[in-house]
């Protein structure tokens, strides 16, 4: 990995960003980061969040951050608001009944994980998700760490599943999507070009091992400084990194892309 100093494209206008412990710090969005977001809107550069957290979060984010859309539980719809029409556009990977289906499949499967696995709990925010379950092994309990968190997702995978380890979640559903999917979807859809005609104009920036799809794909994606600590499980790291963690390195980036 490349020192961020070194990341000297000036044609940027699309970030893809992360969310847990790449925008935010210790669970919570600082001024900081939530002003360079706004810094960054203002200056014309579109924003992207790319999550494994909820419809009902995303939801949220595409109407109060100035963000362009937002790509919600690990590629499987994307939000976008129209503010002048006053209007949601909703976008997913799978139809509706389809959604359904698969769902009540991987809730059962979710159930069967949090007997296997004591001290895990449902994440709190599964009430408002669509078609994920997220198996919490870190952010409202106790810290049961990486090698639980793989043993979990092998849970999932073992039984047709797919699975993957943020640094607070396991998030397991049905289905073929991915944040990468999506962000092609995205940039197919709404934007007009393919995701591979504009890798000059966008980059990534995320914190964890669900994001090296991300890292992989992107010319320009970045990790937070806390990114470290999850190397050695990575195949592909992000091509730079921040000198400073979660949020901070957020900002780190952002004031980049300004200068």
């Amino acid at each position: 990995m490349k020192k961020l100093d070194q990341f000297q494209n000036q044609n940027i206008k699309i970030l893809f960003c992360d969310i847990d412990d790449t925008i935010t710090t210790d669970g919570q969005l600082e001024a900081d980061a939530y002003s360079a977001l706004w810094k960054l809107s203002e200056a014309g550069i579109k924003i992207v969040p790319v999550t494994g957290r909820p419809a009902g979060w995303c939801e949220l984010i595409a109407r109060l951050w100035p963000v362009e859309a937002v790509i919600g539980e690990n590629g499987a719809f994307y939000f976008k608001y129209d503010r002048q029409k006053k209007k949601m556009l909703r976008h997913y990977s799978q139809d509706d009944e389809t959604r359904s289906r698969n769902l009540e499949k991987i809730k059962s499967l979710g159930d069967l994980a949090l007997k296997r696995f004591p001290g895990t709990a449902l994440a709190s925010d599964q009430f408002c998700r669509i078609m994920d379950v997220a198996i919490d092994f870190c952010e409202d309990v106790d810290d049961l760490g990486l090698e639980v968190a793989e043993k979990i997702k092998e849970h999932f995978t073992s039984n047709g599943a797919v699975a993957k380890v943020s640094s607070i979640h396991v998030n397991a559903w049905f289905g073929e999507h991915s944040k990468i999917s999506m962000c092609k979807d995205f940039c197919d859809k709404e934007l007009g070009q393919t995701f591979e005609d504009l890798q000059n104009k966008i980059c990534f920036i995320g914190d964890s091992p669900n994001d090296e799809p991300m890292f992989y794909s992107f010319e320009n994606s970045v990790g937070v400084k806390n990114i470290d600590c999850f190397i050695d499980r990575l195949q592909h790291p992000p091509k730079f990194i921040c000198q400073n963690n979660s949020g901070r390195g957020f900002v780190e980036l952002v004031d980049h892309l300004l200068r």
